[in-house]
């Protein structure tokens, strides 16, 4: 039987002030989902699912520690000191 465990990984402080201060210059809220560590039992695959993170129903998706930030799945790049340009042109459209 495979046994995988789960631990919660909390986002980093900064990271999360930097975020609350780009939704707040766009007038807009945020709504952080922690990521988490998955590891399978006596075996040395682990799996780090990244931290989402909703905004005007659009899902980021963000590493502790990285300047970058993802939209909606880990192949749309975006440098996090943009995200407030993105913001603002979505929500003109």
């Amino acid at each position: 039987m495979v046994n995988i465990i789960k631990q919660e990984v909390v986002i980093e402080e900064s990271l999360k002030k930097k975020l609350e201060l780009i939704c707040e210059f766009s007038n807009t809220t945020l709504k952080i989902i922690n990521g988490s560590i998955r590891k399978i039992d006596k075996t040395n695959i682990t799996y780090v699912e990244p931290h989402r993170i909703i905004i005007n129903d659009i899902t980021f998706l963000a590493f502790n520690y990285s300047n970058e930030i993802f939209i909606e799945n880990l192949s749309n790049k975006l440098k996090l000191s943009d995200l407030e340009d993105y913001l603002k042109n979505k929500s003109l459209k």
